[in-house]
C-alpha cells in the first residue's frame, strides 16, 4: 500500500563477494548477502521472503495503527519443480499468516482487519506477488571484458 502511484524505477546492484556468495545493494545503501552456503538465504528463499515481506508490510502498517502485535509471523512456501524441458520453477506458492494482538479493544480492532488486509494485499497492493502471478518477462544484456593479456610462461 505504501508504493501506490510511485513510478520510480526500482533497482538493486548485485556484487559477487566469493564463489556462490553475493551482496545485493539498493541505491540507499541497504544490502543483503545471499547465495549458496551455510548461513545464506538462496535466491529462491529471497523470492519467498519478498512475497511474504510485501504482504506483511501491507498488513503490519495498517494493523499497527490500532495495536502492536504480540506475534507477527508469515510462512512462505513453494514447491520447486522441474519442467519437462528441464527448466526449474516454483509452483503452489502459499503464505500462512500467524498474528496475535492484545485482548483489548484496539487489539480486537487490529485482529478484525487482518483477513481483509491480506486479501487486499494479494488482490491489489503487493507488487511482488502480483508480478509473480501475472508473469513478467525478464530481459537481459551482457557485457564481458578481458583484463589484458595473460602472462605467458617463457
Amino acid at each position: 500500500m505504501s508504493e501506490i502511484n510511485d513510478p520510480t524505477p526500482r533497482s538493486v546492484e548485485l556484487t559477487r563477494t566469493a564463489t556462490g556468495h553475493y551482496t545485493a545493494r539498493n541505491s540507499e545503501g541497504a544490502e543483503i548477502t545471499f547465495g549458496r552456503g551455510e548461513g545464506l538465504l538462496s535466491p529462491v528463499e529471497l523470492l519467498l521472503a519478498a512475497i511474504a515481506g510485501c504482504s506483511s508490510i501491507d498488513v503490519d502498517i495498517a494493523t499497527s495503527r490500532s495495536a502492536e502485535p504480540s506475534e507477527f509471523r508469515v510462512e512462505a512456501t513453494g514447491q520447486k519443480i522441474l519442467e519437462e524441458n528441464g527448466a526449474n520453477r516454483l509452483e503452489d506458492l502459499h503464505l500462512s499468516f500467524h498474528l496475535s494482538f492484545p485482548d483489548d479493544a484496539p487489539g480486537r480492532k487490529a485482529a478484525g482487519m487482518v483477513e481483509r488486509l491480506v486479501t487486499l494485499s494479494h488482490d491489489k497492493y503487493c507488487t511482488v506477488s502480483r508480478t509473480v502471478e501475472h508473469g513478467t518477462a525478464v530481459s537481459h544484456d551482457v557485457s564481458v571484458g578481458i583484463d589484458g593479456p595473460a602472462d605467458e610462461a617463457p
